[in-house]
């Protein structure tokens, strides 16, 4: 049996490589550069983010939370 070939695709110049076998139109992760980690896991934080302040609306301990990380980091400031 021999090896699969590969065809490797970039879309955004290199920071991101995806790596599919000849005549597959299906495309699997291969690379992705630090900076696209980096803006993936900012961009996941912000998204949890939006849950806790949604979250804080039905939850008065929660908001009461939120508003002594807003105090500390206004002070901090």
């Amino acid at each position: 049996m021999s090896k699969p070939t590969y065809i490797f695709e970039s879309p955004d110049g290199g920071k991101t490589i995806y790596r599919r076998t000849t005549g597959n139109p299906h495309r699997e992760l291969w690379y992705e550069s630090d900076d696209v980690v980096r803006m993936k896991d900012e961009l996941r934080e912000d998204q949890e983010w939006q849950q806790i302040r949604q979250a804080a609306r039905k939850d008065p301990e929660l908001a009461r939370m939120l508003d002594q990380v807003k105090m500390y980091w206004m002070l901090r400031r």
